[in-house]
């Protein structure tokens, strides 16, 4: 008998799917990109202010300003030398600020959106009090409520009050007619117009103006403790400048720019939360 030569089965290798950096890379390319062009920018710039011999008066590397930062985080949180006691002063009229003043800007916003006669009365008041620059009322706003809390408060609510104000009466005015017109034919009131069509269609344009402002409101405390107050990261700035003290001025920034990143996440983290119908990533609108 001869032997009947049997099938061999093909075994195909198992396919290897896409490591993870690609997929992160296809998802969110921005983790991977934002910490690379850091540490480009570092690299480049502690080798290039060695290379051409720049005084540290003029621009410190990063590893002085890294030093200096240490320096002054590892001071007791009650010392006036410390970044303790000033980040905290600072934080206290940002939050204030940000907070009283956008909303604010967003309750009169709201409210000028639903009357157009009032939006018309008010239009030509508005413009011309935005067209005043904020930097220069800040002497005298301290003049007005004195070096402590509240004229950095009030310079803040005014840097962070129209932004809410301009996005919001946006929003407002944003929602589809037809969509307006439904809710009438339906029945629905004036309320439930409110609360069901225009507040979520306003609600994009809302956050989008928060970010401005919680970016404003950082500029506008830092500016108020320069024309005036005895504590806070702004004062810090004026004594190391008074000294030549570059790196610890650098430091300083490093602080203010976690404070406007903290905010900043914060608020896209709400966003995201509240505004899950949005496409494109769950974007807000400038963002």
């Amino acid at each position: 008998m001869t032997a009947v030569p049997t099938e061999t089965a093909v075994v195909e290798a198992p396919r290897k799917g896409p490591s993870r950096f690609r997929i992160l890379m296809r998802t969110h390319p921005e983790y991977v990109l934002a910490p690379l062009l850091l540490v480009i920018i570092i690299t480049a710039w502690e080798y290039g202010v060695v290379w051409l011999e720049t005084p540290k008066y003029i621009l410190p590397s990063p590893s002085d300003i890294m030093r200096a930062l240490w320096s002054g985080l590892n001071e007791p949180f009650n010392s006036r030398a410390g970044y303790w006691l000033h980040t905290g002063v600072t934080v206290t009229e940002v939050l204030l600020g940000f907070v009283i003043g956008s909303s604010i800007g967003l309750m009169l916003g709201t409210i000028i959106s639903q009357f157009r006669i009032l939006e018309a009365t008010l239009r030509l008041y508005l413009v011309g009090i935005q067209s005043l620059p904020k930097i220069a009322l800040a002497p005298i706003i301290v003049l007005w409520f004195g070096f402590g809390l509240s004229s950095k408060v009030v310079i803040i609510c005014l840097l962070t009050f129209f932004p809410l104000l301009v996005t919001s009466m946006a929003g407002f005015r944003s929602v589809e007619p037809e969509r307006l017109e439904l809710m009438r034919a339906i029945g629905a009131n004036r309320w439930q117009i409110f609360w069901k069509a225009r507040l979520p269609s306003a609600l994009p344009y809302i956050f989008a103006g928060l970010e401005m402002a919680a970016v404003f409101s950082v500029v506008g405390a830092i500016v108020g403790e320069f024309v005036g107050a005895q504590r806070g990261l702004g004062t810090l700035i004026l004594a190391m400048n008074a000294q030549m003290d570059t790196a610890g001025t650098f430091s300083i920034f490093i602080i203010l720019a976690l404070i406007g990143l903290l905010l900043h996440g914060s608020l896209r983290f709400v966003s995201k939360r509240l505004l899950f119908w949005t496409s494109s990533g769950q974007q807000t609108v400038g963002s």
